[in-house]
């Protein structure tokens, strides 16, 4: 007999030492996630929360234990959905932070609850740009603050971190790159925030310039190519896409077979 993950359980007829596969941290969070499911989470303050992708997957091999802190995970990318689901038996939504997923689903209930929605990310300009654009879309939409996503030192992060605690948002969008961003999340948590916390990526610089509503066309949405469509359209990304095209696959495997 197999537990739900495709372990063998313990004390069922095998010529196999007996055993209890579990899945590793990260796809343990992921699944966790998934069944938690996204009302609850816009419903549950004092967390947060990240998104993986086949890239930022392998950056959240190397440090486990700073993704092991969130109270959730979720999948996104269609390959990493497809990887849980081949390896896992365990079938997954992609999420993401866009306007194509989670991103409208929050910024509506925001609106709708009046919740209050502080942002951090990309350039100044930018970050003001994208707030104007979802006060502009969502109008009543309460803002507690936003700045850049760039900081000079540790000690300017802690500061924003307090100011953020101060200002005491229901929402906190996040977006600084993998790592950075989680890092950023988990000290303001630490310093006491007690909303609701989602980190973001490129989300906040993609609203600014306009790309934001529309960015992936009908085909690369509909045949789950979004990370195609995406390598041609910002050249920055071609190389880490490419690596992980190569990586991600022996490397999620070999964590399934030896953790």
């Amino acid at each position: 007999m197999y537990n739900r993950f495709g372990g063998l359980i313990a004390g069922t007829h095998t010529n196999f030492k007996w055993f209890i596969t579990m899945p590793p941290i990260l796809v343990d969070k992921i699944i966790g996630t998934e069944l938690l499911g996204v009302e609850a989470v816009l419903s549950m303050p004092g967390r947060v929360y990240t998104f993986l992708n086949p890239v930022s997957y392998l950056s959240a091999m190397d440090d486990r234990e700073l993704f092991a802190r969130f109270d959730g995970v979720f999948a996104d990318g269609s390959l990493l959905v497809s990887a849980i689901r081949l390896l896992y038996g365990r079938t997954v939504t992609r999420r993401s932070f866009d306007m194509t997923s989670l991103a409208p689903v929050v910024l509506d209930h925001a609106c709708r609850e009046g919740k209050s929605v502080y942002v951090v990310g990309s350039r100044q300009e930018e970050a003001g740009r994208a707030v104007a654009i979802f006060s502009s879309r969502w109008p009543g939409l309460r803002v507690a603050g936003c700045r850049s996503g760039y900081f000079a030192s540790e000690a300017e992060m802690r500061a924003e971190a307090q100011k953020i605690v101060s200002a005491a948002p229901d929402f906190l969008i996040v977006g600084m790159g993998v790592m950075a961003q989680e890092r950023f999340l988990l000290m303001v948590r630490e310093a006491g925030f007690g909303g609701i916390g989602f980190t973001c990526g490129g989300f906040i610089r993609q609203t600014a310039v306009g790309q934001a509503e529309h960015y992936y066309p009908a085909w690369a949405d509909r045949l789950n190519l979004r990370f195609v469509y995406r390598m041609y359209k910002e050249k920055h990304t071609r190389k880490r896409y490419a690596q992980a095209a190569l990586l991600f696959p022996a490397r999620f495997i070999a964590e399934r077979l030896f953790g």
